[in-house]
């Protein structure tokens, strides 16, 4: 799926990210480098009912140099699996747990080529006092288009998110997206980028053995 984010705090597909490495780079809109984080996520596993995966992300930067390094475990019903991970814009990313509720219109499996319709998803947070604010937020993945080029799949897209508190708008973000997925069907890039031309972009790797 896609990384919405704000202030270098990311979400990605459990699936997607699952024993892999997540680098993101950050740029504005005259393409100069900003900052870069780099995610270590571990095999997703099975545990009392919720799937459940750690993530260690490390914080770099313009200089590259690493400045911030922190570890949380995020953990999803089995029908939100499929959904999502990592930390929202108003989430505390430092939270040892994170617990994520989702509900979705026209949502069968983001990545089925075979179904490019618009998706439409809630999503509601459930760590310490993010409860207390009854967070969530509003995603809508737009205008899909799917192209194959020999054992590449492009998906050009647009996506609009709306983040709330106390029932009230805090941030909304859209974007036009760009990624690549290999004939695995798991993302080998994306990119992101907003209406004043500044962009981030996400490439993936296997973890090392």
């Amino acid at each position: 799926m896609f990384t919405a984010t704000v202030n270098g705090q990311t979400e990605m597909l459990i699936g997607q990210i699952s024993d892999r490495i997540v680098v993101r780079e950050n740029f504005n809109e005259k393409g100069a480098f900003l900052n870069k984080q780099i995610f270590v996520a571990n095999k997703v596993i099975y545990n009392d009912g919720y799937y459940e995966i750690e993530v260690i992300a490390e914080l770099f930067d313009k200089n590259k140099k690493s400045i911030e390094k922190y570890r949380t475990i995020y953990r999803c019903e089995p029908d939100e699996a499929s959904m999502m991970v990592m930390a929202f814009p108003f989430t505390n990313p430092k939270s040892k747990q994170t617990e994520i509720n989702t509900i979705s219109k026209n949502f069968k499996k983001l990545y089925d080529f075979e179904n490019m319709k618009d998706i439409e998803m809630e999503m509601n947070f459930d760590s310490g006092w993010l409860k207390f604010l009854g967070s969530k937020s509003l995603i809508k993945i737009f205008d899909r288009k799917l192209e194959k080029e020999q054992n590449k799949n492009n998906i050009k897209s647009k996506i609009s998110m709306k983040a709330y508190a106390w029932g009230i708008r805090i941030k909304q973000l859209n974007y036009t997206v760009n990624e690549v997925l290999n004939e695995n069907g798991l993302l080998d890039f994306q990119k992101f980028t907003e209406a004043d031309g500044s962009y981030f972009t996400i490439k993936y790797a296997e973890v090392s053995k």
